[in-house]
């Protein structure tokens, strides 16, 4: 008996176990428009953005015609000690994908021979070379949580590696990987963001070959409702499908794990309680209003990550700050290195050409950090918490607006 299917905001989600968005259209236009073109390419976006998931559909799609080499830097710190240890661990973990697609095994000890100390990185592209050459399929390399170590020079070593063997199998000199897929926050192929606070930017980077990545991830309306629309087939709430998508589109412009978050909340924490004692009456309009005021008020690892980056990066907190308690207006340009932060993290989006706050969640649940912060005596304080009287009351207000 299989188990019945929850809401998932941990780790991968997977269609067969979790209520989730149908991501079967991105992962074609990917295919399309990046992997049959044999473009390189870059996916950044800002943490719990769906990065991981979209990953494991397009490495089982892909399957079925390529040979994909799925990994990932989470938890590879030592690999970037020396060149060796990155080529080593790369035999390794290439190995590890190889057996788990039946390549035939003397292709896999082939490739799994002893590294050379001296030449590690050449070896390697050698490597690549004759397995690209020995296997029936070209192949996909896919690299997960790629900025662990993106200001590494070891790391910019590889990615010089890849760089050169593409453009040497652009001129037809040697043969390597069909596609290469790098996932992460930041955009290895402009560095001047991956640094320490107390850096000065880097603008250089191997990886100027990438092709721009413009597939939207975040999630539209109609397909929160189609997600909202199986659990409601399993479930029998009798919910307005349409306007609780709209609701919860309101809340989170479409911020994959906010979307989630609030749907589990609702199912997981709202139903049942004495206000709303069932699932019928948590899936209403008000049932999503406290599901949306429980996660703002919660401690999660989004929360968390954002706190940490204000500390890490206090002018982009100041910039933030203007934006929200002066109402201090920017031209969105994303060439400017706070902008480009705040839209990298997820704080910051384009909005009829300057620059606004993602969402109302991270909007409101700023305001109330930045004033628990601020001392009650002084003059920021006390002109915020007049504005916040008659900021609250507006946002009730729109929540009960009959077309949202």
């Amino acid at each position: 008996m299989s188990m019945p299917k929850v809401f998932n905001v941990t780790g991968l989600c997977i269609p067969e176990r979790n209520y989730m968005v149908d991501i079967t259209g991105r992962i074609q236009a990917i295919i399309a428009g990046y992997i049959r073109k044999n473009k390189y390419f870059v996916i950044n976006r800002a943490r719990q953005y769906g990065k991981t998931t979209l990953l494991y559909g397009l490495e089982e799609r892909l399957k079925a015609e390529y040979l994909v080499l799925s990994l990932s830097f989470e938890a590879a710190d030592e690999y970037f000690q020396s060149s060796y240890a990155l080529a080593e661990g790369l035999v390794m973990d290439v190995a590890d994908c190889l057996r788990s697609q039946n390549v035939p095994e003397e292709i896999i000890n082939s490739w799994s021979a002893p590294v050379s100390e001296r030449f590690p990185m050449r070896e390697l592209g050698k490597r690549i070379t004759r397995l690209c050459q020995s296997c029936d399929r070209r192949s996909v390399l896919i690299i997960d949580e790629v900025d662990k170590s993106s200001d590494n020079q070891v790391f910019l070593s590889f990615l010089g590696l890849l760089r050169a063997k593409y453009l040497e199998q652009q001129k037809k000199r040697d043969m390597t990987f069909q596609s290469v897929i790098l996932a992460g926050v930041y955009d290895i192929k402009n560095l001047k963001l991956k640094l320490h606070p107390d850096q000065e930017p880097k603008y250089n980077s191997p990886w100027n070959i990438a092709a721009d990545f413009r597939i939207d991830m975040s999630f539209s309306e109609e397909e929160t409702a189609s997600m909202l629309a199986e659990y409601e087939s399993d479930h029998g709430t009798g919910m307005d499908i349409a306007l609780i998508s709209r609701l919860i589109y309101a809340y989170t412009s479409g911020y994959p794990y906010l979307v989630s978050r609030i749907c589990q909340l609702t199912d997981e924490c709202i139903a049942g309680t004495e206000i709303f004692p069932d699932k019928k009456n948590a899936w209403t309009r008000e049932g999503i209003s406290a599901a949306e005021m429980l996660l703002r008020r919660e401690s999660n690892t989004l929360f968390d990550d954002m706190a940490k980056k204000f500390a890490d990066y206090p002018d982009l907190k100041s910039l933030l700050k203007d934006i929200l308690f002066k109402g201090s207006s920017f031209p969105f340009d994303p060439d400017n290195h706070l902008i480009r932060l705040g839209i990298t993290f997820g704080f910051l989006k384009e909005k009829n050409g300057n620059v606004a706050i993602q969402n109302r969640i991270f909007e409101t649940k700023m305001y109330d950090l930045f004033l628990s912060e601020d001392s009650v005596d002084s003059i920021i304080y006390r002109r915020a918490a007049a504005d916040r009287n008659q900021f609250l009351p507006a946002i009730i207000t729109l929540r009960l607006k009959p077309e949202i």
